[in-house]
């Protein structure tokens, strides 16, 4: 099938990686313009630009650049843009959406189904419409949640909607039956800096949660600590908004809970050992308190 390929992150790629090794001819990839990515001032290109220069692709950043092309069908999965009606109406478009539509709509659902403590998510393999993820679905996959973070649901979801999505281009009964979505719809809106704030006002299950979604930090005498892992602590000492070492083990005293730190990242540090940083910072010393 002649196809137009509209991506851009890591999770992306494998999808476009599929569709390559399956025989489809990918004829234009467009993605989101090269910019300053991680540390530095360094411009690089996205990931799927990456990957499509590799595989001998033609790139575009440009939406418009699909105009006059001879294609069948364009592949969105996070592309990082809305596609406009007059693209829509002129070419068919497939998005692979990582949740089981309606739920988690938007642009976070990964995230928000951690959050939300769902015990499943999955794959939406859907028609784009003009508004936010209502088309008719071709098909959908599910998948257990777990403990798993947000980085390892989403490489085991990119998995399975570059499978999903073979599935349905395969199918010609799969590609002219979607059929509607059915319950109640709801958003995951797109997360802020401050989404990923722990405070002491959380409860130990929502602090947890927000850890897994792998930029999770707090503060610690106004210092910014990013915290990487965490368990459920067996000890606490009660008191809300302070630092304690229990049985060896770091604690974030919170009103509703605590948590234990495994492996923590302070400003302008590597990654370490919640101990390590808790010797080299000194705070047995002094009154410790985070916020």
């Amino acid at each position: 099938m002649r196809l137009a390929f509209l991506g851009t992150p890591e999770a992306s790629v494998v999808s476009l990686r599929a569709m390559v090794g399956a025989g489809h001819d990918v004829v234009l990839v467009i993605t989101q313009p090269d910019r300053r990515r991680g540390r530095g001032n360094t411009i690089s290109p996205s990931p799927v630009k990456e990957a499509a220069l590799l595989l001998g692709l033609n790139v575009s950043h440009d939406i418009g650049d699909l105009g006059g092309l001879d294609i069948e069908r364009g592949v969105v999965v996070a592309y990082g843009s809305l596609i406009r009606a007059p693209v829509l109406e002129q070419f068919p478009m497939l998005n692979v959406h990582f949740s089981l539509l309606p739920r988690w709509r938007g642009a976070a659902p990964v995230e928000w189904a951690i959050l939300a403590g769902d015990d499943v998510t999955g794959v939406s393999i859907m028609s784009l419409e003009v508004a936010l993820d209502t088309g008719p679905v071709h098909l959908a996959r599910q998948l257990s949640i777990g403990d798993k973070n947000a980085s390892e649901l989403l490489a085991e979801l990119s998995q399975l909607g570059a499978t999903a999505l073979l599935e349905v281009l395969a199918s010609p009964d799969l590609l002219a039956h979607p059929r509607a979505q059915e319950g109640d719809a709801t958003y995951a809106a797109k997360l802020t800096t401050e989404s990923f704030h722990v405070v002491p006002t959380m409860d130990q299950t929502l602090m947890l949660r927000t850890v897994r979604l792998g930029r999770a930090f707090t503060l610690v005498n106004g210092r910014r600590l990013r915290i990487r892992r965490a368990h459920k602590p067996e000890v606490t000492m009660g008191t809300p908004g302070t630092l304690n070492v229990v049985n060896g083990t770091v604690v974030l005293e919170g009103a509703l809970g605590a948590i234990a730190l495994d492996e923590v990242q302070p400003e302008g540090s590597t990654p370490m050992s919640a101990m390590a940083w808790w010797a080299g910072a000194r705070l047995e010393t002094a009154p410790a308190v985070w916020s």
